[in-house]
């Protein structure tokens, strides 16, 4: 048990440590994506002709390999925690746009009506009645992407051991120590898990208004149809 925690000097971390640094890789990306997503997700609801092509994008920037991002922009952030992040970045979008789009959709009509009469402009609409009922969608998303970026901050180790717990992988190879390579698998499964059952909770406090039985449904439903919104759950508040 004691090789399994030893962790090879020449990573410059203990094991602590190198959890500490995956969630920094993994996590920074996705609220990021989430700070880019919001807007660009409102602009898609107004103009529906914007929708597709934006979704063909964030498909096409998801499709390219992380090692050629890699090659792009280590000649401009080098070899460091940046140029891992942000591929990570645009990849949790192709999941956070079609949350948000999907979840701001099923918001009735007359419940935009009601906002408006009230004297609710485009943004505040926007921010204090379509996004909090649309938050069971936001976050199904924001636990796909959340549980990919955990996964894919592995890859990092290609370029100067930026992959924090997946440079265990590599070190496994080298040193010929396998135990190093199942404790990289394992503590990103509970990691993952962890943040997943945390997003949970967070939407549980978000939405008190839905009944326990639909949260439960909804949670289901995203597993299955990750980024998409379960219209029938959704009711205002």
């Amino acid at each position: 048990m004691n090789g399994f925690f030893d962790i090879p000097s020449d990573l410059q971390h203990t094991w602590t440590g190198l959890i500490g640094v995956h969630l920094r890789e993994a996590l920074i990306p996705v609220a990021a994506g989430l700070l880019l997503a919001l807007p660009v997700a409102q602009l898609c609801g107004r103009f529906r002709w914007l929708y597709p092509p934006v979704l063909g994008l964030t498909t096409v920037l998801y499709a390219v390999p992380s090692l050629a991002f890699f090659v792009v922009l280590i000649d401009y952030t080098g070899q460091t925690e940046l140029t891992v992040m942000i591929p990570l970045a645009l990849y949790s979008l192709v999941v956070l746009i079609p949350a948000i789009v999907d979840g701001v959709r099923s918001v009735p009509d007359e419940t935009l009506a009601a906002a408006t009469a009230m004297g609710f402009g485009p943004v505040r609409r926007y921010t204090q009645v379509q996004l909090p009922i649309a938050a069971p969608a936001i976050i199904a998303g924001l636990r796909v992407a959340t549980a990919s970026s955990i996964s894919l901050v592995s890859v990092g180790a290609l370029i100067g051991n930026q992959g924090a717990l997946g440079n265990l992988l590599a070190a496994a190879q080298k040193y010929d120590r396998p135990e190093l390579a199942v404790n990289a698998v394992l503590t990103m499964a509970v990691l993952a898990i962890l943040c997943d059952a945390l997003l949970v909770l967070l939407r549980v406090l978000l939405t008190p208004w839905m009944p326990r039985g639909a949260r439960s449904a909804s949670g289901a439903g995203s597993a299955v149809r990750p980024g998409r919104c379960e219209e029938a759950e959704v009711e205002t508040p």
